[in-house]
């Protein structure tokens, strides 16, 4: 038993003196363990103007569908989610009485024909007869009216013959525009009314053609006019960045909670392969001015100071603390003037 005391005494006393030793020759180098560090790099940043906003359709992006005519919806061709393409039919219209219509607007037609090929003949053999003195002037101008009054119902019935084969076309409902149908709001047999306003069957948005509103506060308004580069993204997309293009700033403003903002128009440059919808809420940056190749840190390694900004570096395994200059900062770099050189390990933790 005692000899077994002994032993794990001794094999303690080893650890400790292994410890002592371990600490005190890696002293120079306990600090590079302890802390976390970045470097000076250069990289281009920006001076910008941070707003939220939404994804909306550009004007004539969405359109709602609708009849121009009143009837029983026949068949729907289309389903929310769809992709349609223009000329593209979505719905039809029971077609029977306007193509009675057509039948009796083309009967209409073949008696003003009719009439008016009579009329013209009758015309000829009444100038054959003035010429021959056996009828009166008055006989021929009757002739000549009686023409005239059945080619004008000729025109008459053929421009009805056109009216109705236009609203038989207007059964067969296309879309207007290419995209996806957004919205169903008439069901297969349904009867639709198109007296006053045109009911509406589906909404179609195009989504290769959207735009972000970007509501910017009324402090940062002035500085922002149309051309300047803007970037943002979304919380679907997280790890992409968008890139933009400011095409108009909206004169009215929009007041909620006591908050005024301006409404800024960003259009989309790339889509990035990624699939955007409407109403998808967007962190939008509008680039400034910006800083090509300076020297930058993370903003959270700059700390302030007494008399200005400093950070703590690593110098032959020590920490040691330097005062800096900064100059233009973004949302996540700040631009470093004096004090610091390319490749310098500035903690960040520890």
């Amino acid at each position: 038993m005692k000899k077994w005391v002994v032993l794990t005494g001794g094999l303690a006393v080893v650890c400790l003196i292994f410890l002592f030793f371990y600490l005190f020759s890696s002293g120079s180098n306990r600090d590079e363990r302890l802390y976390r560090t970045v470097r000076v790099t250069r990289r281009d940043i920006y001076s910008s103007v941070l707003a939220t906003g939404i994804i909306k359709p550009m004007v004539g992006a969405e359109v709602r569908v609708g009849s121009r005519v009143s009837g029983v919806v026949k068949r729907l061709h289309a389903d929310i989610g769809d992709e349609v393409q223009k000329g593209r039919i979505i719905a039809e219209l029971d077609a029977t009485e306007l193509q009675a219509r057509v039948d009796q607007a083309r009967a209409d037609v073949e008696n003003a024909r009719a009439n008016y090929d009579y009329a013209e003949l009758d015309l000829e053999r009444q100038r054959t007869l003035f010429q021959k003195s056996l009828i009166s002037q008055s006989d021929l101008d009757l002739a000549k009216t009686t023409r005239d009054i059945n080619r004008a119902r000729y025109e008459q019935a053929r421009a009805n013959l056109d009216y109705a084969l236009v609203q038989l076309d207007y059964t067969r409902i296309t879309a207007p525009i290419s995209g996806v149908v957004a919205s169903i709001s008439t069901q297969e047999g349904e009867t639709v009314a198109a007296s006053f306003s045109a009911p509406t069957f589906v909404n179609i948005i195009d989504l290769n053609r959207l735009e972000v509103w970007a509501y910017v506060d009324e402090t940062d308004i002035g500085r922002i006019s149309e051309g300047q580069k803007a970037g943002f993204t979304v919380d679907t997309y997280m790890d992409t960045d968008f890139e933009g293009e400011v095409t108009a700033i909206y004169p009215k403003a929009v007041i909620q909670d006591n908050v005024v903002t301006y409404i800024v128009t960003i259009r989309i440059a790339d889509f990035k392969g990624k699939i955007l919808r409407p109403e998808m809420t967007t962190t939008v940056s509008i680039y400034l001015e910006a800083r090509e190749g300076v020297l930058t840190l993370p903003r959270s390694a700059v700390q302030r100071g007494q008399r200005g900004y400093r950070v703590a570096v690593l110098e032959n395994g020590r920490r040691i603390e330097k005062e800096i200059q900064t100059g233009w900062s973004s949302n996540d770099y700040i631009e470093i003037i004096y004090g610091l050189q390319e490749g310098d390990e500035v903690i960040t933790e520890g």
